[in-house]
């Protein structure tokens, strides 16, 4: 039998808090999930800096890619198999793609590619290309498979049905991480009628669509995705958790570049601080490591290093205030004057942070940035493109939503033991209450 055919003798399990079980029969799948880079993603944390927030937040980019994997499976073997319009060829890959789409998330993943500035896609297509276990896997399927893998992920795969299933408006990924993160969370935002949308999901030529029977359903999922984004990814909390982190990790960069004598030398950093990581060096870096050298660097001589390290470490965050860029560009100016005065540096203790998000959209011809609709199977045939049947969808289709604040450390501005007039004059502009 083909290896790609092969099944396992007994179906293997994952008890999973979100989906209950995520089943394994193919022998490809199994043997993906043992490679070294794929047990990588048990440690990187699934919400970066948010269980700093919500303290449940623990769960790993492991689970999710598990959950994610499950998801499109129910949909290819159960869905989709024998309907027109799906190529049951297709199984075998959308199945891997899914498994594998988050495999080159580094830790505390999008802040640390901001600022390394890095592409966790282009290190998921390295990894199922390069030389690593996982690659060795996808190539005992055909010789083409891994690049057909890497180009699911790249979204310029053919077929690109397959690549909706991952990368859409309404995909497996989403309808993974908003019941996993609210349940891991606590919060009861993400929760939305994931089996309706399953069972009116239907294949069609480049995309999934779903029946019009099973808007409602999809009308719940995208306002969930919406809460979501406001109540727990961009709660200002996390945000200032990973505003420090940032800045740790600008500072580290700075020194080195400053040929400053580390009494812990970043041996992990140092080809990120020289912009010549290699795949190797990379599938080194995990969660642990980071935490490792921030834990150290507590004891460093460097008092913004330090100072930051124990903020993150101990979770002594940033305070926040709400911030209009429109009406107070110049208050950011002059509270950098003041905060050099007082002796703290404001590139690293005064950031201004933005979220900005957009709940659904659709594409408009002449704009740059394609975005794929969510199409509703009418009864006579058509597609109508959601926002045109829903008016809870038109009501936020293409509205995006932006929010700023200001960071700062408000220690150190209620530490009156020098430069106390020049604090108070902080305290003031940014209207902080005078403490007795």
């Amino acid at each position: 039998m083909a290896y790609s055919q092969e099944k396992l003798s007994e179906e293997k399990v994952f008890k999973d808090p979100v989906h209950r079980y995520v089943h394994v029969r193919d022998r490809v799948i199994w043997d993906l999930i043992g490679t070294k880079e794929f047990q990588r993603l048990r440690r990187i944390k699934q919400l970066g800096t948010t269980y700093l927030t919500f303290h449940g937040a623990e769960h790993s980019r492991f689970n999710h890619s598990l959950g994610v994997y499950e998801i499109i499976r129910r949909i290819v073997d159960d869905v989709f198999a024998g309907r027109p319009g799906w190529n049951q060829e297709e199984r075998l890959l959308s199945l891997c793609a899914a498994l594998l789409h988050d495999l080159g998330h580094g830790p505390f993943s999008h802040s640390f590619e901001k600022v390394f500035q890095l592409d966790h896609e282009q290190f998921t297509q390295a990894i199922i290309l390069g030389d690593t276990e996982v690659h060795a896997v996808l190539q005992k399927v055909d010789a083409d498979f891994p690049k057909k893998v890497a180009e699911v992920i790249a979204k310029t795969y053919k077929d690109k049905l397959v690549v909706s299933l991952i990368s859409s408006q309404i995909d497996a990924d989403r309808m993974d991480y908003l019941q996993r993160d609210a349940y891991f969370t606590g919060v009861s935002y993400g929760h939305f009628d994931m089996e309706r949308i399953l069972r009116v999901m239907r294949p069609l030529e480049d995309q999934v669509v779903i029946k019009k029977s099973g808007m409602h359903a999809v009308e719940d999922y995208i306002m969930s995705r919406y809460q979501m984004y406001w109540q727990v990814y961009f709660h200002p909390v996390t945000r200032s958790a990973e505003v420090i982190l940032t800045k740790i990790l600008h500072r580290a960069k700075a020194l080195h570049e400053q040929y400053y004598s580390f009494k812990y030398h970043p041996i992990h950093f140092y080809s990120l601080f020289e912009s010549e990581i290699t795949l190797e060096d990379y599938l080194r870096l995990d969660e642990s490591v980071i935490l490792y050298y921030f834990q150290m660097w507590q004891d460093e001589d460097d008092p913004i290093l330090s100072d930051l390290c124990r903020r993150f470490v101990n979770r002594n965050l940033f305070k926040y205030a709400e911030f209009d860029p429109a009406k107070e560009y110049r208050k950011v100016a002059e509270l950098s004057v003041l905060f050099e005065k007082a002796g703290i540096d404001p590139d690293y203790y005064l950031v201004v942070d933005s979220s900005s998000d957009l709940p659904y959209d659709f594409y408009r011809p002449g704009e740059e940035e394609e975005r794929l609709p969510i199409g509703l199977l009418m009864k006579n045939g058509d597609i109508h493109e959601l926002s045109r049947e829903s008016e809870i969808v038109d009501a936020i289709s293409g509205k995006r939503r932006t929010d700023h604040k200001l960071y700062f450390p408000a220690d150190f501005l209620y530490d009156n033991r020098s430069k106390g007039n020049i604090k108070k004059q902080i305290r003031e502009l940014l209207d902080l209450a005078d403490r007795d």
